[in-house]
């Protein structure tokens, strides 16, 4: 039994302390893969309410031995796939935000105005990427989540997964590498 135990059954009794604990540890986590999936803030906050509903309504008939942080990241999933079969006919305008929070202390305004620059040209960069790749690399190297959980998640072989990472990677910095600095035209 892990430390996750506890928090499971709390969630199968319908404790509101192990939502809060659930809801607690994993809230940001999700935001920010919703957040980096839709593109936009609004959509984000909706599926994860969405999220969070399932849980509350599933929570009873979790398995004792559910990775909890990979059924939220499951449910999540499959509620934005499912926004997007239902969008795919109307034309959904797109929002970019910041995606790239940053913990460092800058010590000069140019380290700040370049920090700020490369973190743009990363999410443009990013929200670019097929969302098969977006995807993975979003939960592996932004929500540090270990490429089994991920495979879990989207359904696919572990190996699939560290292809598609590293397929991920490289467009990444392709078209990172192709973008003007300081807003000149190439």
């Amino acid at each position: 039994m892990g430390p996750g135990d506890d928090l499971i059954g709390g969630l199968k009794r319908g404790e509101a302390a192990a939502f809060d604990r659930a809801y607690e540890q994993y809230r940001s986590r999700l935001y920010g893969y919703l957040a980096r999936m839709a593109r936009r803030r609004e959509l984000a906050e909706d599926l994860l309410q969405e999220t969070w509903l399932r849980l509350a309504q599933h929570a009873s008939q979790l398995d004792d031995d559910t990775d909890l942080g990979a059924w939220l990241f499951t449910v999540a999933r499959n509620l934005f796939l499912s926004h997007v079969r239902s969008a795919m006919t109307g034309a959904d305008r797109l929002h970019t935000m910041s995606f790239w929070e940053s913990q460092a202390t800058y010590t000069t305004p140019f380290d700040l105005t370049s920090a700020n620059e490369t973190q743009q040209r990363l999410e443009l960069a990013l929200l670019e990427l097929p969302i098969d790749y977006r995807e993975v690399l979003v939960l592996v190297v932004i929500e540090h989540l270990e490429p089994i959980a991920v495979a879990r998640i989207l359904g696919i072989r572990p190996e699939a997964v560290r292809k598609r990472l590293e397929r991920a990677r490289t467009m990444l910095a392709e078209r990172v590498g192709d973008r003007p600095h300081h807003g000149g035209e190439r």
